[in-house]
């Protein structure tokens, strides 16, 4: 036995690793013959998962995830081909049915429900409730969809630039954050809305379908990118002073590809739980402002204004109530089940 060897065996039995096999003949460092390499074995049952992947499977494992995001499918998969479900229902949103309803305005039968109308007649003005409750779910994910990812992608914005440049710039941003928190949104609204549609339309101008839309989008982007903002900010003054940045700015990286390149990708686990609740909260605002008469109006479908037009009914003819309120109510309840099991889910302390 060579020197090699004897001193391969010595270190091994000390490691506790047991004795060492002999080195093949001829070949001093180990190596086979053939010249080929010898792969590593991962011990059995040992499979290397990127942050990614266990997020995934934490989240398959989550019975409420898989629950919440079937409907979340459901729901956003109905209000996408709103269109197509009017052709095979063979009623869009504008149609009315007044030999459904009698002379006092009241559908016929119970709440006009029939195998034409899954959900009954709209009382007083004849509309098929189900093709409202259809298109009003595409009003609401629509206008919450986006304005959760503008205000997403403002908040992200302003938290990393005031979380790492810091200095009066992050004293400046918190200020603004501070006021825009403490600023009555509703009370805001009320006043804001109608002076917008006024300065735009006169009193006998009819209002274009996308207006109000467009201007509650920028009514939520402008209120709540603070959200996003501040926590972003938390999270890069901890992240600004660790090992990669460091050496990033040791190399002469420049502000964008620190900003962009180094902290945002560490950034995307509370960015999705972010946006994940956020927009749950806006479809409620959304449908508020329309329940309140300042949101989506006239012609245009909405959860919010046919609860709203439902009310007056409620003692007649409650299912009509029930049909939107529950429809909204599932809608709203999915995602934050949906947001609480993302955020378990990327949680690294997370056991499941």
């Amino acid at each position: 036995m060579s020197e090699q060897q004897i001193a391969a065996q010595v270190g091994a039995v000390a490691a506790g690793v047991g004795p060492v096999p002999p080195v093949p003949e001829g070949v001093p460092d180990g190596t086979p013959p053939d010249g080929s390499v010898t792969k590593a074995v991962e011990p059995d049952g040992f499979v290397g998962r990127s942050p990614g992947q266990l997020a995934w499977r934490r989240l398959r494992r989550d019975r409420v995830a898989l629950v919440s995001g079937a409907v979340l499918v459901f729901f956003v998969l109905l209000a996408a081909a709103a269109p197509l479900v009017a052709r095979l229902y063979g009623k869009g949103p504008q149609e009315r049915f007044p030999e459904r309803l009698d002379r006092n305005g009241f559908p016929l039968g119970y709440a006009g429900v029939s195998g034409e109308h899954w959900f009954g007649i709209q009382p007083g003005i004849g509309r098929d409730i189900f093709i409202q409750v259809v298109y009003g779910l595409r009003t609401s994910l629509m206008i919450a969809f986006t304005a959760a990812v503008l205000t997403i992608a403002l908040g992200v914005v302003i938290g990393i630039v005031a979380g790492y440049v810091g200095g009066w710039v992050d004293a400046v941003i918190t200020w603004i954050i501070d006021l825009a928190l403490a600023f009555p949104f509703y009370i805001f609204c009320f006043a804001f809305v109608p002076l917008a549609v006024n300065q735009f339309y006169g009193p006998r101008d009819e209002v274009a379908s996308w207006f109000r839309p467009a201007l509650l989008v920028l009514i939520f982007v402008l209120f709540n990118w603070t959200i996003s903002a501040r926590l972003v900010r938390g999270q890069v003054l901890s992240l600004r002073e660790r090992e990669f940045v460091e050496a990033a700015r040791a190399s002469g990286a420049g502000l964008g590809h620190i900003l962009f390149r180094q902290l945002l990708p560490n950034l995307w686990a509370p960015i999705l739980v972010t946006f994940s609740l956020n927009v749950p909260a806006l479809i409620t605002a959304e449908a508020a402002l329309s329940f309140l008469g300042i949101g989506v109006l006239e012609p245009t479908p909405d959860l919010g204004r046919l609860i709203n037009d439902s009310v007056r009914y409620i003692r007649d003819v409650p299912s009509f109530t029930i049909v939107g309120g529950t429809t909204l109510f599932l809608l709203v309840l999915a995602f934050n089940l949906f947001g609480d099991s993302l955020r378990d889910a990327l949680d690294p302390k997370s056991s499941r």
